[in-house]
């Protein structure tokens, strides 16, 4: 198992909408491609421009052939162009990660 936590940052006040535009035009074809998230989350405290998001893959194999159909996908490409239009991500880091043996996995 191998899980992509993707931390996000925006421009102070555009976090709402950022979220509108993925709601939208993202989220649809994210979903038909990748599945649905372990989790997809907001801050709380701490940086409140900043939003986090983990997909749960089999492999790296399986993370590259769903990652590389969702890039295919025409839907997809739109929703890039509109967040690269509305310009609210400022920053963005991603870590490929596995669960330790001592805990359980995550249900998907």
């Amino acid at each position: 198992m191998l899980l992509d936590v993707r931390t996000y940052r925006v421009k102070p006040n555009h976090i709402k909408d950022q979220f509108a535009l993925y709601e939208k035009y993202g989220k649809p074809a994210q979903l038909r491609h990748l599945g649905p998230p372990l989790a997809f989350l907001r801050t709380e405290t701490g940086d409140v421009n900043e939003y986090l998001h983990i997909w749960v893959y089999d492999s790296a194999a399986d993370r590259e052939k769903k990652r590389a159909a969702m890039q295919a996908d025409p839907d997809w490409q739109d929703y890039l162009k509109r967040s690269k239009e509305l310009g609210a991500l400022v920053a963005q880091s991603n870590r490929l990660m596995t669960p330790v043996e001592f805990f359980d996995k995550p249900k998907r």
